[in-house]
């Protein structure tokens, strides 16, 4: 059997050697290969080939791939089903009388497949009839006389209930901590003359301390997205399939909107931090001090806040303070500007990118190999193309090479959000970070009218959302991510 291509960025989920059983004596019908890599196959093929057998496993980007595309065209419960069903029928784990031999050959490589699968989308299995499924396998793999089964198996359950419980707590801070930015909101909007609105020059008014804590919250929600998000966050009707779509009913893109809400709120924080003082010298002083975040955050390779912060920044309350533009020294401001320009399709942003990726491969030491990429251009890049490629061909084949690139793209992604932070954390500042007050546009500009006429013109600086915005809504969008989008882009 051909091989199925590598690509930069491959998970290494476990310790499995992934160059061992990657050929099978004979292919099931139904798979096409294209220069030696697999292009298409039907649905039920590919799933097929998605099951070891005694001689055969199948490589380690396959899996990745079919894993995250395949919940386009089934839900993940039913393809756990369908896989139990295929073990059990062509290894024959069911019957008492199967040759204990071939029984202890093919579990170590089911429970291979098991383990990958719940160590990369664990999130699957927070639906009960994956946990079904999985433990009527799990049960018929431990009947046989291996320990090391049973024992691997309970490695595989406990990291599965470890990474759910992680998650499930991760949701309820987050939870807690937008409770508190609300509550804190309320209380000043009801007496902001008696409520003391502090800054965030008064809790630290270090640039390099603030883009490292800044860091922390961005690798942490990265932390949290699972790569089949990216996917069913565009999802629509498979035509084949007389049912609603596989996830109509269920919200199954949350930690991605999470992320998402946490670029606005940035965003909105940076503009409220600058408007809310009322002399000109201290919102000037403000500005420079975001400036410098920015710049450090480009340093660090976090590219997410440098674009929101570059975003608070042009909105309509702060670029239209010409007075105190005019005392900002905007020689490092235009150069970050410069370095997310988005002509050229983000040329210089993604020649950044390139080079801080790079950087994060032969990387030295930990802080060096922080990426965190400019994630709304993210999604516009795997949301684009995913329009720019049918899911299925016109003879009724998955189209396997779109899914490739689909899975480059993500598993690049894997690799970036499984660093981890290098940088001490000062809780205050992430407490002030997360739960400071932020105004809308409207209410700033309310409030710039005590300190700028309303007629006076606005400072023209280049707007990076402004172009993404127009290009996407030029096109339609799948109505919950088009949401999404709305809210980085206003």
């Amino acid at each position: 059997m051909p091989q199925t291509p590598p690509f930069s960025g491959q998970l290494n989920t476990s310790s499995y050697n992934k160059n061992l059983y990657q050929s099978k004596e004979e292919g099931y019908p139904g798979l096409y290969y294209h220069d030696n890599n697999l292009a298409s196959g039907s649905l039920e093929a590919l799933i097929h080939h998605l099951v070891p057998t005694v001689d055969y496993y199948p490589d380690r980007t396959y899996i990745f791939t079919f894993l995250l595309s395949s919940r386009l065209f089934i839900h993940p419960y039913e393809l756990m089903s369908r896989v139990c069903h295929l073990c059990m029928e062509q290894q024959r784990l069911g019957d008492p009388q199967a040759d204990k031999m071939r029984v202890r050959k093919i579990a170590p490589k089911i429970l291979q497949l098991l383990t990958e699968w719940t160590e990369t989308f664990p999130y699957d299995f927070r639906d009960e009839r994956m946990m079904r499924s999985l433990k009527e396998l799990t049960h018929r793999l431990a009947s046989g006389d291996e320990k090391d089964n049973g024992t691997n198996m309970g490695q595989m359950s406990q990291g599965l209930i470890r990474r759910l419980t992680v998650l499930s707590q991760y949701e309820e801070a987050l939870v807690k901590i937008n409770a508190t930015a609300a509550e804190r909101l309320t209380a000043l909007k009801a007496k902001p003359q008696a409520a003391i609105q502090r800054d965030l020059l008064s809790i630290c008014n270090d640039p390099f301390t603030v883009a490292q804590q800044l860091t922390h919250i961005e690798l942490e929600r990265l932390s949290y997205i699972g790569p089949e998000e990216f996917v069913q966050a565009f999802v629509q009707k498979d035509p084949l399939d007389n049912d609603k779509s596989c996830f109509s009913d269920h919200k199954k893109a949350s930690n991605l909107e999470a992320y998402v809400e946490w670029f606005n709120r940035l965003s909105y924080l940076v503009a409220t931090e600058i408007c809310m003082p009322v002399k000109k010298k201290h919102r000037a002083r403000v500005m420079e001090f975001f400036i410098d975040v920015a710049r450090e955050c480009f340093n660090i390779g976090n590219f997410n806040s440098l674009m929101a912060i570059i975003s608070g920044m042009n909105m309509s309350p702060v670029s239209r303070l010409k007075k105190t533009w005019s005392k900002v020294k905007t020689a490092k401001f235009d150069i970050l500007e410069h370095q997310m320009d988005p002509s050229s399709n983000f040329y210089n942003y993604r020649t950044a990118l390139r080079g801080a990726t790079q950087r994060s491969i032969t990387a030295n030491s930990s802080r060096e190999k922080i990426v965190i990429p400019f994630f709304s251009l993210l999604i516009k890049d795997i949301y684009f193309l995913n329009e720019g490629c049918v899911n299925r061909l016109q003879n009724g084949h998955i189209n396997f090479e779109k899914f490739w690139e689909l899975a480059k793209q993500v598993s690049e992604f894997m690799t970036w959000k499984k660093v981890e932070c290098p940088f001490e954390k000062d809780r205050k500042i992430l407490q002030y970070l997360l739960t400071a007050p932020v105004f809308t546009e409207d209410e700033l500009e309310v409030r710039n009218e005590k300190s700028a006429p309303s007629n006076a013109p606005e400072i023209t600086y280049f707007t990076a959302f402004q172009s993404i915005r127009s290009s996407l809504m030029k096109r339609h969008f799948y109505a919950p991510i088009s949401n999404l989008f709305y809210n980085i882009l206003v």
